[in-house]
């Protein structure tokens, strides 16, 4: 069965490069941008909320399904690069915050409000508890 795009669960994404991503957002299309399972079990059908009219998506023609793969290899590569990419995933999130935090403290350090940040004797023309 192609992909449903009336599926609440469908989405697309069309980057600058003109690349298209089309998904299940519940990853339940292991065959995706090109099918969706037969008897999807998570299927729904979008709601036209209140009146509102949903447009035909106007989305640039799928490239086509590659045959020199069988499906049951191609979900294994994917869950191999899954594996991979989850693997990485919790070091590059802490680098990424510990930069935050770097930055942080390196421009709480310096900017015009930094007397509000620290703890110590109120500021030069303050009131005391104000």
């Amino acid at each position: 069965m192609p992909m449903r795009e009336d599926c609440r669960h469908y989405q697309s994404r069309t980057y600058a490069s003109g690349e298209v991503a089309r998904f299940c957002v519940l990853d339940m299309a292991p065959d995706a941008p090109w099918r969706c399972p037969e008897n999807c079990p998570v299927y729904e059908r979008r709601l036209a909320d209140a009146g509102w009219v949903q447009a035909k998506q106007t989305e640039p023609a799928l490239e086509p399904e590659p045959s020199d793969m069988p499906a049951a290899d191609a979900a294994d590569l994917l869950n191999d690069a899954d594996d991979i990419v989850s693997a990485v995933a919790p070091q590059a999130i802490a680098e990424a915050r510990d930069r935050e935090r770097k930055e942080e403290r390196r421009a709480g350090a310096s900017g015009p409000l930094r007397w509000l940040k620290r703890k110590g004797p109120t500021p030069p023309g303050t009131a005391p508890g104000r």
